[in-house]
């Protein structure tokens, strides 16, 4: 009993190890979205922060900054969503399908 008790235990903090090595690492992780044809680019690391916006100059009109807004907008939501999946899939490859509450990564 306490020997497979040892184990799990090894097992928890080599997961942690693997873990606190996972949030070292999405921090260089990066994915990018586009919007309206590829006039708008975010970048964001895996921890979903903004690493860069680029936007080609056709785009900014400045009688139509709404549409400039709303091309930011979806590309940013966009490379977010990318993020969030990646920090997903790379927890998935630690955890093996263990269920862990929302924020760990």
């Amino acid at each position: 009993m306490l020997g497979g008790m040892g184990k799990a235990m090894k097992q928890i903090q080599k997961m942690q190890a693997d873990m606190q090595k996972l949030q070292e690492e999405l921090e260089h992780m990066t994915v990018s979205a586009t919007a309206g044809g590829g006039v708008v680019e975010v970048t964001v690391n895996g921890h979903r922060r903004v690493q860069r916006i680029t936007v080609k100059p056709e785009v900014v009109d400045p009688e139509d900054i709404e549409t400039l807004q709303d091309l930011l907008q979806a590309a940013v939501n966009e490379a977010l969503r990318k993020a969030e999946e990646l920090a997903a899939k790379e927890l998935q490859k630690i955890t093996g399908g263990l269920q862990l509450p929302p924020g760990l990564v």
